[in-house]
């Protein structure tokens, strides 16, 4: 019997974000082209002798009981399972926080994997995926990985080709954005600009480096950009050191840059490291 699981829990990125309505619910229907990346949280789980869920983090201002994903995935766990046991989490982050980058969301997610591990429940992907979707749309995703189109509000998963690996920059500016404000804000009308989902998927199929930098695109980014004039500098930055393709991840207001060389990529972010830029990271794809 196990008493200690470690879960590598990735970043991903959207390399195709679309917005095709809103149900009377609130929530939009997306269609998402989403991608996993080397940058990750560690997640570690113990089992403890007192029966209940504690949680802590390296990082002091997340909450570490309810309203963490973290925190909420082991509950739910339990609660799902009937288990009366007791584990400590503890979460050693990297991935920025309010970013776009599904940090929170990938967080519980390998939570609900940690936790099928080390007490053996034998939880199917599909019942792994059924109870993330409780959490949040990205959490089924964050479960399975990889390259994968994400339809319906983000939980309808096809899984895809592993997309030919770019290096990646990316680059977290101090202003952050919530999803449910930029949402809100959001108009669809004749003049909205959508992603070629469909291109995209052909490119990733074909394992073609242009096809894929060509089509990034995200209908969320003109709305993120009107709170964060700094998104467009960053892009023209990372373009003016070689990147194939910019775009925002996500809500926001992470934005990433495409490279297939390594060397202009590490170029890029020395740049912004030295620019004063604190979230910086130098990454890849990752299946």
């Amino acid at each position: 019997m196990k008493e200690r699981v470690e879960i590598e829990a990735h970043a991903k990125i959207n390399l195709a974000l679309d917005v095709t309505g809103k149900r009377p619910n609130g929530y939009h229907d997306v269609r998402m082209i989403m991608q996993s990346i080397k940058l990750c949280d560690r997640v570690v789980i113990e089992r403890t002798e007192e029966e209940g869920v504690s949680l802590r983090s390296d990082l002091s201002r997340l909450p570490c009981g309810k309203g963490n994903l973290a925190y909420d995935a082991a509950v739910l766990f339990f609660e799902h399972t009937g288990i009366r046991a007791g584990v400590s989490i503890s979460l050693e982050k990297h991935i920025p926080v309010a970013a776009g980058l599904a940090g929170g969301s990938t967080d519980a997610a390998a939570v609900l994997r940690g936790l099928n591990e080390l007490f053996e429940t034998g939880l199917s992907t599909e019942q792994l995926c059924e109870m993330g979707l409780k959490l949040g749309a990205d959490v089924p995703y964050c479960i399975t990985g990889g390259t994968a189109l994400a339809e319906g509000i983000g939980e309808k998963l096809t899984r895809l080709p592993d997309a030919p690996s770019f290096h990646v920059v990316l680059i977290k500016p101090d202003a952050s954005a919530s999803t449910k404000e930029i949402y809100g804000r959001l108009v669809l009308d004749e003049k909205t600009r959508h992603p070629d989902v469909d291109g995209m998927m052909r490119a990733i199929e074909a394992g073609d480096y242009l096809g894929i930098s060509s089509r990034l695109g995200n209908v969320l980014e003109p709305v993120t950009r009107e709170m964060c004039p700094e998104i467009e500098s960053i892009e023209r930055a990372m373009k003016s050191f070689g990147a194939e393709s910019t775009l925002m991840s996500g809500s926001g207001p992470t934005v990433f840059g495409l490279f297939t060389d390594g060397a202009r990529a590490t170029a890029a972010f020395m740049h912004f490291r030295v620019s004063g830029y604190r979230q910086a990271f130098l990454t890849e794809f990752t299946n």
